[in-house]
């Protein structure tokens, strides 16, 4: 999930298709990944998986806004501290991919985008 949300905020096509299936099959949820990847506040997702995206996603699009409060809200949620870094490890991860994704011009495979649909 926190792959999907984060390259649907930097617009890395790659990483949407080819992690969104994954999420699909995953969760067993077809719409999931579109709903990650366009606007993760509106997802069906419980409420921390929502805490954990609405981190994820400032982590991305404004860093300068994670501050001890976010973290907070993050334990406040329910996750630990070695959860906590690994949503920030795993969204550092894809911001760092999303931008390899983007220079090396990087294309899905076709079959991605049907995967995980239930077609």
């Amino acid at each position: 999930m926190i792959t999907v949300a984060v390259s649907g905020a930097n617009d890395c096509l790659y990483c949407v298709v080819a992690h969104g299936a994954l999420c699909r099959i995953y969760a067993e949820a077809p719409k999931l990944a579109d709903q990650l990847a366009t606007n993760h506040r509106t997802a069906d997702v419980s409420e921390e998986h929502r805490a954990m995206l609405d981190f994820a996603v400032t982590l991305t699009e404004s860093p300068e806004r994670v501050d001890d409060a976010a973290v907070q809200r993050l334990r406040d949620a329910g996750f630990t501290d070695e959860e906590v870094w690994d949503i920030a490890a795993v969204t550092a991860f894809f911001n760092l991919s999303n931008r390899m994704a983007a220079v090396a011009d990087m294309r899905p495979n076709d079959e991605f985008y049907a995967m995980g649909r239930g077609e």
